[in-house]
């Protein structure tokens, strides 16, 4: 029996992430190859001719799964009934401006959007963030749209997730899906913690092993490898003049597509999160974590033995989030 289609909102839809991810989402990459889905496009006004021009090519592309396009610069209209909400969409930071600057663009248009949310979208919509300060961006999500439920807010921080096990798989000469169990702690910027202690390698055909037996080299896990997760984004930046805009579609469908269909048995993953205090982060942040998903629900994986040198980097990362939400909440008065 053919399934009911899934309304899908991006919004930021014409822009560089957005281009990448709507093809993905007809494709059926985030929500199964048999999911049909109506994608929901919006973004601002001077974008209106650009995003018309994506409708256009989505229209053009025949794909079976999409059942149709809305396309409108109208936040009420893009978030009726939405099942799944993608925030790409928000205000980047320029040169020489301070991070307070950002802050205050990005809490009021992810007011409004909550607004929109909270009253068009269907109940039980879940939404992940990938704008940044996306952890922050989150939170503000949250805080104005109240009767979405907590456990269905969260950000994207599994680029940083798949950077990390990109990063492991060159390093061995082996194939990304023999790497699994890496963690991103904390928040999308250069103070994440990217964790390889609970990592595992399986060959092909062999025995799984710790990822720092098979990588022997503590200092590169714990120096180089860190650093160069951290600062993924910029080097993408200098290397392309633009943004990581695939690789990021790319961990947005892997994020949800997770999330509503399930991790594999044994495999976790990193979410941004409300944090309920796990792992001594203090409650009231959305703070990446490692989870598992089940039946649509995420769940915080528990237990994992924290090292001082982890703790050390858990507490820097979780520090950053505070001091952001000040910020954020300052710019709200």
């Amino acid at each position: 029996m053919a399934k009911d289609p899934v309304r899908v909102l991006v919004t930021g839809a014409a822009g560089q992430i957005g281009y990448a991810l709507v093809p993905m989402i007809a494709r059926g990459v985030m929500l199964g190859p048999d999911q049909p889905v109506i994608l929901h496009m919006l973004d601002i006004e001077p974008a209106a001719d650009a995003l018309n021009g994506v409708r256009m090519e989505l229209v053009d592309a025949a794909f079976p799964l999409l059942r149709d396009v809305v396309a409108t610069t109208d936040v009420t209209v893009a978030c009726k009934g939405v099942n799944v909400a993608v925030m790409v969409g928000g205000f980047p930071r320029k040169e020489g401006m301070e991070r307070k600057d950002v802050m205050s663009k990005n809490v009021s248009i992810y007011k409004a959007q909550a607004s929109a949310l909270e009253k068009q979208a269907a109940p039980d919509c879940k939404v992940l963030v990938v704008a940044n300060p996306a952890n922050t961006n989150a939170l503000i999500l949250k805080e104005f749209a109240p009767s979405i439920p907590e456990k269905n807010i969260t950000c994207l921080t599994r680029l940083d997730h798949n950077r990390a096990l990109g990063q492991l798989s060159e390093r061995l000469k082996i194939h990304v899906s023999e790497v699994k169990n890496v963690i991103i702690w904390g928040n999308h910027s250069s103070t994440q913690y990217p964790d390889v202690n609970h990592a595992t390698v399986t060959p092909a055909n062999g025995e799984e092993k710790p990822v720092r037996s098979v990588v022997a080299d503590d200092n590169w896990l714990n120096t180089e490898f860190i650093t160069t997760v951290q600062q993924r984004g910029a080097a993408i930046i200098k290397a392309r003049k633009l943004s990581s805009a695939l690789s990021a579609a790319s961990a947005a469908c892997d994020h949800i597509r997770d999330w509503v269909l399930g991790t594999p048995k044994g495999t976790w993953v990193s979410m941004g999160v409300y944090s309920d205090g796990s792992y001594g982060v203090q409650p009231g942040v959305i703070y990446s974590y490692p989870v598992t998903c089940d039946k649509g629900q995420w769940s915080i994986v528990q237990g994992l033995k924290i090292d001082d040198f982890s703790r050390q980097k858990m507490d820097a990362t979780a520090k950053e989030l505070v001091e952001e939400k000040t910020l954020a909440y300052s710019c709200l008065n």
